[in-house]
């Protein structure tokens, strides 16, 4: 029973709630609570899944046998395979089932984490080819590029690097340049690249039919969002809006976080002049957040109570 219901939550929570979460929009003025649900969302439906088996062995345990009437001694013989057997085949099932989403997240994680430090490493060292000579900006890890279109984007990593365009320099006045580099500094500070790593491994790990696109752009907003607000903090909001709307036309390269985002400037800077969600709202989707992770551990101690 309580397998069953592991495997619903499962599916519900990797199939349903991305999709109506994505259409909370108010939910993105807080991008840190709201960040902390889609991460609760996501490891519920992981552990959802992985319990499934475990939860099973407590039917193993039920051992109590009535009568059966046949009618015919072929029916008999069936009947009694099964209930003799049943136990042992719906664990199998449910562990079939468990070691497949665990192979299919093993198998996600090593494919797109092996691309995207390849992907890093090869942009880094062309980079850093590339780069205008510049000992101050070697030695803080930022590097200019020759290029008239502005652009900013950062390459996270342990060799970290913020990469700015001569388009971007002589585009940006200096309160707009620093609120580009406190966003992209905030990228690197909070290894928001992992985070996205971690949503793009579980996207690709679930069945297509279940998977929801519009969840994986929402985290990406969400991420560009909270670095945003580490700009607003430097430089403030109105500085913050026009670097967002001056490198709007840039693009970021593969694996790397950029300030303009991939369509959202709109949606962000939007945000930017909205106010911050109420506290007591906050306090209910950290809440939301802790009790999804909860429910399948309850569901698996009440199989084995």
């Amino acid at each position: 029973m309580y397998a069953l219901l592991l495997a619903g939550l499962a599916v519900v929570l990797a199939g349903v709630a991305p999709r109506v979460m994505a259409r909370l929009v108010a939910f993105r003025r807080a991008p840190r609570p709201a960040l902390v649900a889609w991460q609760a969302v996501s490891l519920s439906a992981v552990l959802a899944a992985l319990f499934a088996a475990p939860a099973a062995l407590g039917y193993l345990d039920n051992t109590t046998y009535g009568w059966i009437a046949c009618s015919s001694q072929d029916d008999c013989a069936t009947t009694l395979w099964w209930m003799e057997n049943r136990r042992w085949i719906v664990l199998g099932t449910a562990a079939a089932l468990a070691l497949l989403v665990l192979g299919r997240l093993l198998l996600s994680g090593h494919r797109i984490g092996t691309r995207l430090r390849a992907a890093r490493a090869r942009h880094r060292e062309l980079v850093d080819v590339l780069a205008e000579p510049d000992d101050g900006g070697r030695a803080d890890g930022i590097r200019i590029l020759d290029h008239a279109t502005p652009t900013a984007y950062c390459l996270p990593g342990r060799r970290s690097r913020v990469v700015l365009t001569q388009g971007a320099l002589a585009a940006l006045p200096t309160d707009e340049l620093e609120a580009v580099l406190a966003h992209e500094r905030a990228h690197l500070r909070g290894r928001h690249d992992l985070l996205i790593e971690y949503f793009t491994v579980l996207h690709h790990s679930v069945p297509g039919p279940v998977r929801s696109p519009a969840a994986l752009r929402e985290v990406r907003l969400l991420v560009e969002a909270l670095a945003d607000r580490a700009a607003v903090r430097s430089s403030g909001p109105v500085p913050t809006a026009r670097a967002l709307l001056t490198l709007a036309q840039g693009q970021a390269p593969e694996a790397s976080l950029g300030v303009a985002g991939e369509g959202t400037t709109a949606a962000r800077m939007r945000l930017l002049a909205q106010p911050a969600l109420a506290a007591p709202v906050v306090v209910l989707m950290y809440l939301y957040a802790g009790a999804v992770v909860v429910l399948p551990l309850l569901l698996l101690w009440l199989a084995w109570r």
